[in-house]
């Protein structure tokens, strides 16, 4: 999308559909700048695509109308500007190729880029239009066809339940490594289009992996690079899943780290991805993410309208050996954890619990629901934490420090700063009952 044309197509698409509304909208912000009156016929919008530059005033107005800061105008010029106002997804979209994963934007902004993509994440039709086709690389290198897509696939599978075991701190560089190994195949070999595609959706997961573990081994700000690349490369693949996984997963890291609010825009650019796949498993984690986020920001009505919609969607939920790969770790436990972890944020522990509980209880075996503390020890600690600290707030001390030796437990030989965290909050919260004999023997059990 470099030709004005292009651009001009986008943003009339984009902010009302037709020439005159469009330009309607543009004339009101002229007048609203002191400009005065301002013609809206669409051969007006005719001439700009066809090398007309506007006058100053009607690219003012313009700018105004499309959040362009009125500096980009003056020092950019004329149309280079306009792409100020093109989410950078869809540029790199459109120029989808092999080398748009090392062309990321210098001296762009995380926030940005960020607002940028659920701007255009939030359009399902826009954001996965094929305006290009996806990468095809001829000439030059090596061929490789699909079977080397699906060895990345298969890796980057691995690692996800590597992560699961053993925790980010291991599993980090993999995910690094992965991405450059998948990178050299895009740059150096030549494929058809299909496995370009896998290739370039294959590069987002690894992104996204990087991400995730970045955040959970304690280094938020690394994490939002790899999760803003992911993002761009998996619109760039046309690939809802690995966006919409993307998206959650960068959620997560918002709503923990102070910033619920960019949680929630997150999680709501997902859903149209989400449905996409055809996965009511991913629909209702993608509500009980939400959940949590409005949770984290006070929402109390958003946070329950999104708990009921996380279970409504997963009783639709297909057997898990039918579902998406990316799925095998959601089931109705791991939605009731969730779950649970709002209402405690919300200030309700008693609630808090009756999901915690729910969560052992809710297995219907032909589909796999049972949450499985032990396949995902970190995961099982941190909510047990969070239950401990339930139990602390209705002053059930002993129960809570039964369940904090489980988190304890668990968390055995997992390398994650997350994990570890939890546990050392939760000691905090404990020393405040040191008075009773089983919190102390906690406190000296885990020094």
């Amino acid at each position: 999308m470099s030709d004005v044309g292009a651009l001009l197509e986008y943003l009339v698409r984009h902010h009302g559909g037709k020439a005159e509304a469009f330009l309607k909208r543009v004339g009101d912000r002229h007048q609203h700048l002191g400009f005065g009156n301002f013609a809206t016929n669409k051969q007006k919008l005719h001439r700009w695509k066809n090398g007309t530059t506007p006058d100053r005033e009607a690219q003012l107005a313009l700018a105004h109308l499309l959040s362009v800061p009125q500096r980009d105008v003056l020092e950019l010029g004329w149309p280079a500007w306009l792409e100020r106002a093109v989410p950078d997804v869809l540029l790199a979209q459109h120029r989808a190729t092999p080398t748009a994963l090392k062309a990321r934007k210098a001296g762009e902004t995380v926030e940005r880029r960020r607002f940028m993509i659920t701007t255009a994440a939030s359009g399902m039709a826009i954001a996965l239009a094929p305006l290009t086709p996806t990468p095809t690389r001829t000439g030059a290198g090596r061929r490789v066809g699909d079977s080397v897509a699906t060895l990345h696939e298969e890796r980057l599978e691995a690692l996800r339940h590597l992560d699961d075991k053993f925790g980010s701190g291991h599993v980090y560089n993999a995910a690094v490594n992965e991405f450059d190994m998948i990178a050299s195949a895009l740059n150096t070999t030549t494929y058809n289009e299909s496995t370009g595609q896998r290739l370039l959706a294959a590069a987002a997961d690894a992104q996204r992996a990087a991400g995730w573990t970045a955040y959970d081994s304690g280094h938020p700000d690394r994490a939002e690079e790899h999760f803003a690349d992911a993002a761009e490369d998996a619109v760039a693949a046309h690939a809802p899943e690995v966006l919409a996984n993307t998206l959650a997963f960068w959620a997560i890291k918002c709503y923990s780290t102070g910033d619920p609010r960019a949680a929630v825009s997150l999680v709501a650019a997902a859903h149209a991805h989400g449905q996409a796949t055809g996965s009511a498993r991913m629909l209702a984690m993608l509500h009980a993410r939400a959940c949590r986020a409005y949770a984290k920001a006070g929402d109390l009505r958003a946070s329950d309208r999104e708990a009921n919609a996380a279970l409504d969607a997963y009783s639709r939920a297909v057997p898990l050996d039918e579902d998406l790969p990316s799925m095998y770790w959601v089931n109705l436990g791991e939605i009731h954890q969730l779950l649970g972890s709002s209402a405690l944020n919300l200030g309700h522990p008693t609630r808090a619990l009756v999901h915690f509980q729910q969560a052992a209880t809710a297995g219907r075996a032909e589909i796999y629901d049972d949450y499985d503390g032990d396949s995902f020890p970190r995961g099982a600690a941190i909510y047990e934490a969070r239950a401990a600290e339930a139990y602390l707030e209705l002053n059930d001390v002993e129960q809570a420090v039964a369940v904090a030796h489980q988190a304890v437990e668990h968390m055995g030989g997992v390398n994650s700063a997350r994990g570890s965290t939890a546990l050392a909050e939760l000691r905090a919260k404990l020393r405040q009952h040191a008075g009773a004999a089983e919190v102390r023997t906690f406190l000296e059990f885990t020094a």
